[in-house]
């Protein structure tokens, strides 16, 4: 394994001492793992919450800023942030106005933030949550009862993260953040295994002609593995699963994430393949992210996520944001 770490426990650590360093806009506790903007809450302004296992940079703290979250709690490698960490954020971001939790649909996840919200309550701060489910490749996984949250987060945190900018309450924000959700399906391919620091090794193993269809940012394996092909056919199966559980018409904001090894130049070209398919089927892509936002470490492949766009979604998806790894119109 070659990494470039100073030990495998120290990586959170340090990686956080370096977005600290990058990013003098946040305000980073290294030792409490807590990631919010400097200038705290704004009063009568709702909160984000977020956060999740490390090892998907730049989700979840790299969306802390304005427009998006106000907090994140990173945990472990792969691995849920605890209660503890999760009710300081909720605390730290409290305006007045109340707390939205967005949460990726992971067993650890789920229960964690549940009892952090259950315990801000009893203090007083009310606590809404948005559940992402967005992975369409399987219905239950080693780390999850249901769908997995996926590539919407994203599309979740940005445009329910405007609305909370504009000053709507939380009832908005969070049905906004739902609305999103039930509007975007994702589905993921790995060419390759990720290798996280503790381990040493693939978190399983593919052999040389070999993909993983459907795979999980966490390596949790898909729904068939499969010989290598050229991107058109991958692509193809991809948006076949999305298409077969929501009808792909209209305006699309579609992402194309890259896990972490996959050069960008073969994102674009599964890009180009992913805008053919739309267009065989009459929808149009009307906005667009390619690149590293979900990653799985080090893992090669890729996953897309369409959301199927309406007039007010667009306008808050085109707001301004300024967050270390998404930022226009300021």
């Amino acid at each position: 394994m070659k990494k470039l770490i100073n030990g495998a426990d120290s990586v959170v650590s340090d990686a956080l001492t370096g977005l600290a360093a990058a990013h003098p806009e946040l305000r980073v506790d290294v030792a409490k793992r807590i990631v919010t903007r400097a200038g705290g809450p704004r009063r009568g302004k709702v909160g984000l919450v977020s956060g999740g296992g490390s090892g998907h940079e730049p989700l979840h703290a790299g969306f802390v800023g304005h427009g998006m979250l106000d907090a994140a709690c990173p945990g472990e490698i792969f691995t849920s942030p605890v209660p503890d960490q999760l009710i300081e954020a909720t605390n730290a971001v409290n305006g007045g106005a109340g707390v939205l939790h967005i949460v990726k649909n992971y067993t650890g996840d789920v229960l964690n933030f549940e009892m952090a919200a259950e315990l801000c309550a009893e203090d007083g701060v009310e606590v809404a949550t948005v559940l992402v489910n967005d992975d369409v490749a399987v219905q239950d996984s080693l780390f999850t009862a249901g769908r997995r949250g996926t590539g919407a987060t994203l599309f979740v945190e940005k445009i329910a993260g405007a609305l909370a900018e504009g000053g709507a309450p939380l009832d908005e924000v969070a049905s906004v953040g739902n609305e999103v959700n039930a509007r975007s399906r994702s589905f993921g391919v790995a060419l390759s295994a990720c290798t996280t620091p503790t381990a040493g090794k693939p978190t399983f193993e593919l052999g040389e002609g070999e993909i993983e269809l459907g795979i999980g940012i966490h390596g949790e394996p898909g729904r068939v593995r499969a010989p290598m092909a050229p991107a058109r056919e991958i692509v193809r199966v991809a948006m076949d699963a999305i298409h077969e559980d929501l009808p792909l018409s209209g305006d699309t904001l579609v992402l194309v994430n890259g896990m972490g090894g996959t050069p960008l130049i073969e994102l674009y070209v599964v890009f180009a393949e992913v805008a053919a398919y739309l267009g065989e089927r009459g929808a149009r892509i009307s906005r667009s992210l390619v690149g590293d936002y979900v990653t799985s470490l080090d893992m090669q492949g890729f996953s897309v996520t369409v959301c199927r766009l309406s007039e007010e979604l667009t306008r808050l998806w085109d707001a301004p944001v300024q967050t270390p790894a998404l930022r226009w119109g300021r």
